[in-house]
């Protein structure tokens, strides 16, 4: 019995989408490499793919439904790969980044905290959460590529198989 392409196609969005998310929390926490804002938007596709997949094996799911989902992953694949040219963009510092991306002093959570900074929790202009790290200040590079600057080839390549994929799925369309 022939394997289905449609189901090989949504399993393959659910492993992707699990490997890159597990990549980005090993580089993480194993590695040291604190995630900016930034970062953290770039993981979002890849659980949004990974949970499209999940949703897209469910054996009830008619095969046109499945197809438009592996289109959304499709998507989301794409969006994140312009999610990771403003990133790197910000690195390079050809435009501004976000708010969010100017990171912030940290101080309460770096011990550099006092008094001033206790009554900035009562008030809410100071968090218990950590600062996270500029945007603007890429945590690692390989041959002067930042991992954001990865990211756009990875999302770009991905969206546009991902798309050819359900492409063929449609024209090749079985109701079973």
């Amino acid at each position: 019995m022939a394997a289905d392409p449609a189901r090989l196609v949504s399993l393959s969005l659910l492993l992707v989408g699990l490997g890159a998310l597990a990549a980005a929390l090993v580089a993480q926490h194993v590695f040291g490499l604190a995630p900016c804002i930034l970062c953290l938007y770039q993981r979002v596709p890849y659980g949004l793919a990974a949970l499209l997949g999940a949703v897209a094996l469910v054996p009830m799911l008619p095969p046109r439904w499945r197809i438009g989902l592996v289109a959304l992953a499709g998507i989301g694949f794409l969006a994140n790969a312009g999610i990771a040219v403003f990133h790197v963009g910000v690195e390079q510092h050809w435009w501004a980044g976000t708010a969010s991306c100017s990171g912030g002093d940290g101080a309460f959570m770096d011990g550099g905290g006092g008094a001033a900074d206790m009554l900035g929790l009562l008030d809410g202009t100071q968090s218990l959460a950590p600062a996270l790290p500029r945007c603007d200040s890429p945590a690692w590079s390989l041959f002067g590529v930042t991992m954001a600057g990865y990211n756009v080839v990875a999302s770009l390549v991905l969206g546009l198989l991902t798309l050819a994929a359900a492409k063929r799925l449609a024209a090749n369309r079985r109701d079973y």
